[in-house]
């Protein structure tokens, strides 16, 4: 990590002073599979504390946390537990993609970033955040950098003043192959300011 934010510090005085004023950042690291895919789900538009919260009632309703067993979980049931009817079929089609051998999560390892979200685009209410959170916590893909995720395009409008999404795009580009060290310091930044703390 430590090669990572030199080159992007040579690149971008701002993250010279996060590291400065915040120390180093935490690099997230979450197993591969089904359930960090579910968590990523149920994370969607939510603050990570509230969407543990969720899953560990999701997993503590359902011990045996497979597909097979959250596909037949009703969606009253789902809905009791704080999943929205959305989440729900979100869940459901994840987990109905893995029973039908439309997707094989384990294989994902070994391929592409390009070729991982070619597959995982496919499935209903997996998209280009939760592809990209997927890519960086669980296979440590080095160059990815998630301009859906809020805590990271607003860090670049506070820091760099880039609002236009096509510009913050091109901008970035000068960061790989490094991106994703660049997300955890923007991550790094925005937490610690306001003060926050967040276990991924």
């Amino acid at each position: 990590m430590q090669e990572a934010i030199q080159y992007l510090s040579d690149k971008e005085t701002v993250f010279k002073q996060i590291v400065e004023k915040y120390g180093m950042p935490t690099i997230p690291k979450r197993p591969q599979g089904f359930e960090t895919l579910v968590l990523l789900i149920l994370e969607q538009q939510v603050s990570i504390d509230s969407a543990k919260a969720t899953f560990l009632k999701l997993k503590a309703k359902e011990i045996n946390f497979q597909p097979e067993s959250l596909i037949t979980i009703s969606d009253e049931d789902y809905r009791n537990i704080g999943v929205s009817r959305q989440k729900t079929s979100y869940i459901k089609a994840l987990s109905h993609s893995i029973i039908h051998n439309e997707i094989d999560i384990e294989s994902l390892a070994t391929k592409s970033s390009e070729q991982v979200r070619e597959e995982l685009i496919q499935i209903k209410g997996i998209g280009n955040w939760t592809i990209d959170i997927y890519l960086m916590f669980s296979l440590q893909a080095p160059d990815i950098i998630p301009l859906g995720d809020i805590a990271v395009k607003n860090t670049i409008k506070e820091l760099l003043d880039i609002h236009d999404k096509l510009e913050m795009e091109n901008y970035v580009a000068k960061w790989s192959p490094y991106r994703s060290v660049a997300t955890f310091l923007l991550w790094h930044y925005y937490l610690n300011k306001r003060n926050r703390k967040v276990v991924y």
